[in-house]
């Protein structure tokens, strides 16, 4: 099928056929999951043009702002600092995907038992399947598991990347040691897009990426009424696209769709009967378009009214301090809320329990799903404590590991129901 966004396409790169594959995937799967929901906010209009444009009107953005000489970052992982990238008038893009179609171009690289993300990342990569991937100058990683650590070598034999070192601990030295990494980072942007970044415009880019933090923290207060007045696939929908849409019409956006749930709210009105069963997903984040275990919840008689992820709350949880005026005040704002996520791959990682129970109790749900990707070792482990935790708080936990594909669904399926069933 011969699209608008052919040319544009081949001069990417991208293998035409297959990612018509992925495209017509995407959007059967989309149309099950997202656009079969009764009840839709008229907002959500917004969410079903940027997935039908999402390798299409989205990609053609970048290209004209590479023709008129900005830079595109790519990158994997909520500790990349996205104001320094916004600073030197640079585009940033989330890199992360959540289909296992490049399975079988990642194992020639990777070995099968990598977790799905790694995997369907250097998969799009190595089967030129990801337009976002192509119309990077400059890919960002860093070290917050081991798989990625090493597949971002193997990646480099393909891309231009860059990695930070993420600290595993969070005592006074290795603040010194997240700083020094910030210091450096804006060093290479600087030297990627051959712009100064000025206090002035860190200053600009602090605010554009707080503001976006807080229209989706309205969203999550919203959502927290009961009954709640939006799904738990549309409020992770909103999340996962603010990754790489526009900041600030994405913003703008969400909104508008706010004040559309806040008239909700005020009526009474839900998306789901009041005595629906309220949980609360934890753990691995969800990249687009990785929808299977919120759909199987929501099919289930449930509804998530939570996210404890990086696609969630952990990504918009804390502000960075605007007060500062001097480059170095805002840097140092930056080390400050960066060093705030409570990732997985810190140890210990006592403020996540702590969040994780407090975001249970403020949502008042009924039991908790810990989601994580079958060899993801930090989230898989850190699952033993986070249940701990919440037996002792009095919440129940469902624990889960799973992957992109569809072949255990029915598994899942019977799982979820069975734990839906017991909170009644």
């Amino acid at each position: 099928m011969t699209t608008k966004y052919d040319e544009m396409w081949e001069k990417l790169n991208l293998d035409l056929k297959a990612h018509e594959g992925l495209l017509e995937v995407l959007g059967k799967f989309y149309g099950d999951i997202y656009l079969s929901q009764e009840g839709r906010l008229k907002g959500m209009g917004y969410l079903n043009f940027v997935l039908s444009e999402v390798h299409g009107l989205r990609i053609q953005e970048l290209q004209e702002a590479k023709a008129r000489g900005r830079k595109v970052v790519g990158t994997f992982c909520i500790f990349v600092p996205e104001e320094i990238v916004l600073a030197a008038d640079a585009v940033c893009v989330g890199l992360c995907a959540g289909a296992e179609i490049g399975r079988e171009a990642a194992e020639k690289f990777l070995p099968r038992n990598t977790c799905a993300l790694i995997k369907s990342f250097v998969g799009f990569k190595m089967a030129r399947l990801c337009p976002f991937m192509e119309s990077c100058d400059l890919v960002v990683g860093e070290t917050t598991c081991d798989g990625k650590k090493k597949a971002y070598e193997i990646f480099a034999d393909y891309a231009p990347i860059y990695v930070m070192e993420i600290p595993q601990m969070k005592n006074v030295c290795d603040r010194d040691l997240w700083k020094v990494e910030v210091e450096r980072f804006r060093q290479k942007i600087e030297e990627v897009t051959g712009k100064t970044i000025t206090a002035a415009k860190l200053k600009e880019a602090i605010r554009l990426v707080n503001d976006r933090r807080r229209v989706l923290q309205r969203l999550n207060q919203l959502r927290a009424a009961v009954p709640t007045p939006i799904s738990g696939r549309d409020v992770l929908l909103v999340n996962q696209i603010s990754f790489y849409d526009d900041p600030a019409r994405f913003t703008t956006k969400i909104s508008e769709l706010c004040d559309e749930l806040e008239r909700r709210v005020e009526k009474g009105e839900g998306i789901v009967p009041q005595n629906t069963l309220r949980l609360m997903l934890s753990g691995c984040p969800m990249a687009v378009p990785n929808w299977k275990l919120p759909y199987l919840i929501e099919s289930s008689g449930a509804v998530v009214v939570g996210e404890e992820s990086c696609i969630g709350t952990r990504n918009i949880r804390d502000l960075v301090d605007e007060s500062g005026e001097t480059l170095e005040e805002m840097l140092d704002a930056l080390v400050d809320r960066y060093m705030r996520i409570d990732c997985a791959c810190f140890t210990p990682n006592r403020e996540r329990l702590e969040n994780v129970v407090n975001m249970a109790r403020n949502l008042e749900v009924d039991g908790v799903i810990h989601y994580s990707l079958n060899f993801c070792q930090p989230y898989a482990i850190e699952a033993f404590k986070v249940g701990k935790t919440l037996e002792e708080a009095g919440i129940p936990m469902l624990s889960i590991e799973t992957d992109y594909s569809m072949e255990d669904v029915e598994q899942l399926k019977t799982r979820v129901e069975a734990f839906v069933e017991m909170l009644r």
